[in-house]
């Protein structure tokens, strides 16, 4: 651990840093000195979330000391308790002079990310860190809900009405002991991420959702993602106390997208149709139940708390205002595609119309707030009541503020200067989620059959969420991320004052970085992605000859970008009908990042395969700009040697939004409101493509010793203003070529030198590696420990770890920082090797298919989805298919069909789809939480063969008559020796058993000498097989010695022709 000092505070950073660390953490510390918001740049690789950590909780140590140390003398009366140290050189600027202090005016530090992903990172390296403050992490409880009853609801605003009825009427025993273990030592003394937070929540039996609304109270760092900051609901749902926190957003290059998305809201035809329906329900049942004069019967505890108390006129008012809505928003003759614009003031104009003004929004908001919460409550009765929230949120966000009758009108102007109404017709034929919502009627109101218009409403600066911010009082705001660039434009369209800022240089030297802007192919034509050549044969055909020659010249990995998906596809088909796909592919085998979600981390992992495969000339993987991979993954080392950017990812500019956006930033800047410097429509647009090339340009260079090619192949970077775009670390290397002969020359020159310097050790084959890896590691973990390649362990995990969450590794003992983190880095890396060693039996497959749950849920059609999968590799390598689900190797065994049932039974086909069958029900029955903790209480159970602790852990699937089969289901998990008990423990919970025979319980030897038996036997005595889950045990035993050998029972991923 180092110490330094900076601007007077003493920080403890856990190597000695470099002068670029130094530089952002000093710009860190005068932002929170000066009360003064920041914006700053530092390339990925430079140590910029630890940084921001330990400079951050440095200065908040320093404002507690200084507090103290005033206290001390206010006890002496003025004098100085040690003469060489005065009051002052306390920092008494640091607690804002002479203003008095406590210590509950010690900033809260509030930290925000993207996603949850990325926070678990930062927790991460806070543990890194000297420093143990107290820590929050807060979250949905579509996240942090552990009661299943809550947790098996559709959607996320039923399980927030579902979650406050029990918690209302105290019938949520999670919630119950909230107040018992918010005290815990284990809780508060330990730094948690969310993931964390469940397992504490699930072990305690107490919910993780407010335990961290209580941790929020005493945190001294708290950790969101930034849309809850930003959406004014959120932050109200949350309760997010701002007034004096230092606020900071990591990862900022998305915070203008999240700021406007946040406050913008669109209302389709199917919104207002299903409310409609909703309201229409309730009146006939609430109609009914008054002309029985029943209204009182048959409640419940939960249901005397949600009873509706609303008159039938209220909710027959709600009707009409829905109904006048309806025939308001679809009174408007659009124009096709083109759709009609006015002002954001025309809102209220609109609204009212409809009968939603100020004066009426309180009672109309508590009514739609009363019926959503009774319909959402009610036992065994499904209604769709999104609509009905859409319209609650709308009435929250336009009618903001509680203005007097004077004040009104410049409160609505004030509320919409920075808003537009488009009206615009709905071409989705199939209204809002219809075709996948099980709660659609198709008997809903008429409006949902016909095509209606669209209401949007949406905001066009960022600066209006981020002044809400500044409005709340807070210290000061810091926006840091690893593509800012450039930053006058960035800051200007905040709309709040950004006094520091800071582009940062890298911690790479000169030769470890090639830039270079390829004017023209190997055959002389330009190259473009300008929307008139894009598609021109010539262009197209100019970049595919690019591309396979830079895949010669390139080692290793090389990743190339497009604009968008639309762009990548017509010229990869290109390219496929015109040979110069075959010319890249067996260079480097191509993959390619899919549209959906559904089969990326398979693509992901062929990719980072093919890369480790010593026998290889690495991989190319082909994806757009603004997309999965361009965001979040890490191409550290082998994996991303060369990025190729092939245009400017320019946003759709006929998009009505991106039109709009234009002409709002072009009106601003004809204002020219004094104080405030707004971006062209122009300036803002070309931007939009900039920030996106430079997101992109961030995944070749990862960390200190990487080195990497940037090849920007569109004639348009060669340009003066665009290179000026470009990030600062990259603009002094960046060479214009007009001949591609010269950019081979060099390049070829660049990768010789940087691995003569930086050499990385070559990849061994399986066996080789495994030896080296056992050899050096503890005993404990050579059973897993193969790696492929030595070098890019530690980046691989970090890979998978952080950002194919379907791989992700439980942390070992983490005793020690780097101890713990080689043996995650040797877990990671031994998944090939591992996974083609065999099961010895059900347990080992149950954890081998937690592992590839996330990955395996379609398996079903898996391989028949191999070949359409949007990988050239895949149509190419029949082995790829296999490599793409974590190294899995599939062997057909063809052998003499035997017409045993024993052997029969053992197959391994027949092992796999009952293993993943029964994952796959157990997935969809379970909320996520509930099933990670059963495939980890298995897990338990298999290395402590402690069935007492297993049916203690399992005790959930006794809750509810619907997972009782759940619970039977395991039986097949179960030891022999167990399963008489497990059988007999199961009728007791259930009033079922699991089939229990006596021959289930036979010993492994036992079984040895019925099956050899048996054989001897076999033409004048008939065996009855065992069960199905002996058998993997059976052929284990069979392998092992005495018989023919058969297809594996336990191998459940096994078979490749």
């Amino acid at each position: 651990m180092t110490s330094l000092t900076l601007k007077g505070v003493t920080v403890n950073f856990p190597f000695v840093p470099y002068d670029c660390q130094k530089d952002y953490m000093s710009k860190v510390i005068e932002c929170l000195q000066e009360k003064a918001n920041g914006v700053l740049e530092s390339p990925t690789g430079t140590g910029k979330t630890l940084c921001l950590l330990c400079a951050t909780l440095a200065w908040r140590e320093r404002f507690k000391d200084t507090i103290s140390a005033r206290k001390v003398t206010e006890r002496l009366k003025g004098e100085e308790m040690f003469s060489n140290t005065p009051l002052s050189s306390w920092g008494t600027a640091a607690t804002d002079g002479d203003t008095p202090t406590y210590y509950t005016d010690v900033p809260k530090i509030i930290y925000a990310s993207r996603t949850h992903s990325q926070l678990a990172q930062v927790i991460k390296e806070l543990k890194n860190t000297s420093y143990k403050p107290k820590v929050c992490v807060l979250g949905s409880r579509e996240q942090l809900c552990i009661n299943p009853e809550v947790m098996k609801q559709q959607s996320n605003h039923v399980k927030v009405h579902s979650c406050r009825a029990k918690v209302s009427t105290r019938s949520c025993v999670y919630y119950n002991n909230v107040e018992e273990k918010s005290t815990d030592k284990e809780l508060v003394n330990s730094v948690l991420d969310v993931e964390d937070l469940v397992k504490f929540g699930n072990k305690q039996r107490v919910c993780p959702y407010y335990l961290s609304r209580s941790l929020k109270q005493q945190a001294d760092i708290v950790f969101t993602p930034y849309n809850y900051l930003l959406d004014p609901k959120s932050r109200r749902a949350h309760n997010i106390e701002l007034n004096g926190a230092v606020v900071i957003f990591d990862e900022a290059h998305n915070v203008e997208k999240t700021c406007e998305e946040s406050t913008s809201f669109d209302l389709t035809p199917y919104d207002v149709a299903s409310a409609i329906t909703a309201v229409d329900r309730l009146l006939a049942e609430q109609a009914k139940e008054a002309s029985h004069g029943d209204t009182v019967s048959d409640f419940n505890v939960e249901s005397l708390n949600s009873g509706l108390k609303l008159e039938l006129a209220t909710i027959a008012k709600i009707k009409q205002i829905l109904l006048d809505l309806e025939t308001v928003i679809d009174s408007y003759d659009v124009p096709n595609e083109v759709g009609i614009t006015k002002p954001g003031i025309f809102i209220y104009e609109l609204l009212e119309r409809a009968h939603l003004t100020y004066s009426s929004k309180t009672a109309v908001q508590e009514a739609l707030e009363q019926i959503t919460g009774y319909l959402a409550g009610q036992p065994g009765v499904f209604v769709n009541t999104s609509g009905l929230q859409q319209l609650t949120n709308i009435i929250q966000l336009v009618f903001c503020g509680e203005p007097s009758e004077k004040e009104k009108q410049q409160q609505m102007e004030t509320n919409t200067a920075h808003f537009k109404v488009h009206i615009h017709q709905d071409t989705s034929h199939q209204k809002k989620n219809q075709s996948m919502d099980v709660w659609a009627s198709s008997s809903s109101s008429s409006s949902s059959k016909k095509q209606g218009n669209i209401l949007s409403y949406w905001c066009f600066s960022p600066g209006y969420s981020m002044q809400s911010l500044v409005d709340q009082g807070v210290r000061c705001i810091i926006l840091t991320s690893g593509t800012l660039s450039p930053l006058s434009s960035f800051t200007s369209e905040m709309r709040i004052k950004f006094p520091v800022s800071l582009e940062n240089s890298h911690v790479i030297e000169r030769d470890q970085i090639f830039v270079s802007v390829i004017e023209r192919g190997p055959d002389g034509e330009q190259l473009s992605s300008a929307f008139a050549r894009r598609f021109i044969p010539e262009n197209m055909s100019s970049l595919g000859k690019t591309v396979a020659n830079l895949s010669r010249v390139v080692p290793h990995g090389l990743l190339v970008f497009f604009p968008s998906f639309s762009v990548m596809e017509k010229t990869l088909d290109f390219w496929r009908a015109n040979g110069h796909a075959d010319r890249i592919e067996t260079v480097k085998p191509m993959f390619v990042e899919p549209r959906g979600k559904g089969t990326f981390n398979e693509v992901m992992d062929g990719y980072y395969n093919k890369v480790n495969d010593p026998s290889s000339k690495g991989g190319s993987f082909f994806a757009v700009c603004r997309g999965k991979a361009s965001e979040g993954l890490d191409f550290a080392d082998t994996f991303g040697r060369g990025v190729v950017i092939t245009g400017l990812p320019f946003p759709p500019r006929m998009d009505p939004r991106v039109v709009l956006k234009m002409q709002f930033l072009d009106e601003m800047c004809r204002k020219k409101a004094p104080g405030v410097k707004y971006l062209s429509g122009q300036e803002w647009y070309s931007q939009q493509a900039f920030r996106a090339v430079n997101q992109a340009i961030g995944r070749v260079i990862r960390h200190k010793d990487d080195y990497g090619a940037i090849l920007l192949c569109d004639q348009r970077f060669k340009s003066s203003n665009a290179r000026a775009q470009l990030p600062s670390w990259v603009r002094p290397y960046v060479r214009v070529y007009s001949s591609f002969g010269n950019v081979i020359r060099d390049l070829s020159q660049f990768f010789r030198v940087a691995q003569k310097l930086r050499p990385v050790a070559e990849k061994k084959g399986a066996a080789e590696s495994c030896e080296a890896v056992c050899l050096s590691a503890p005993l404990s973990s050579c059973s897993t420990s193969c790696s492929p390649s030595q070098s890019s362990i530690t980046q691989k995990a970090k890979v998978l770890d952080a950002h194919l969450p379907s791989l992700k590794r439980k942390r070992l003992n983490d005793h020690s920082g780097a101890a713990g983190m080689a043996r995650i880095c040797v877990e990671y890396e031994c998944e090939l090797q591992e996974s083609q060693r065999r099961p010895a039996n059900l347990l080992d497959a149950l954890e081998r298919g937690d592992h590839h749950s996330g990955e395996d849920e379609g398996a079903a059609v898996g391989e028949e989805k191999a070949n359409h999968l949007s990988t050239l590799s895949l149509q190419c390598d029949k082995r790829m298919d296999d490599e793409m689900r974590g190294g899995k190797r599939k062997i057909k065994l063809v052998q003499q069909q035997k017409k045993s049932q024993v052997s029969e039974a053992v197959s391994g086909e027949g092992t796999s789809s009952r293993v993943k069958g029964f994952l796959a029900e157990m997935k969809k029955s379970l909320s996520q939480c509930n099933f990670e903790q059963i495939v980890q209480t298995l897990q338990t159970y298999k290395k402590t063969d402690d069935l007492d602790m297993l049916l203690t852990d399992t005790a959930v699937l006794t809750e509810d008559a619907n997972t009782y089969s759940l619970l039977r289901g395991l039986y097949q998990f179960i030891r022999p020796h167990h399963k008489q008990r497990f059988d007999e423990r199961c009728r007791d919970l259930t009033g079922g058993g699991c089939g229990y025979e006596p021959s289930h319980s036979l010993s492994v030897e036992e079984k040895k000498a019925l099956l050899n038996s048996a054989a001897v036997r076999r033409p004048a005595v008939s065996v009855t097989p065992p069960p199905l889950h002996l058998q993997s045990a059976e052929h284990r035993a069979t392998q092992q010695g005495r018989t023919p050998p058969e297809p594996e029972a336990s191998h459940w991923f096994c078979s490749e022709d």
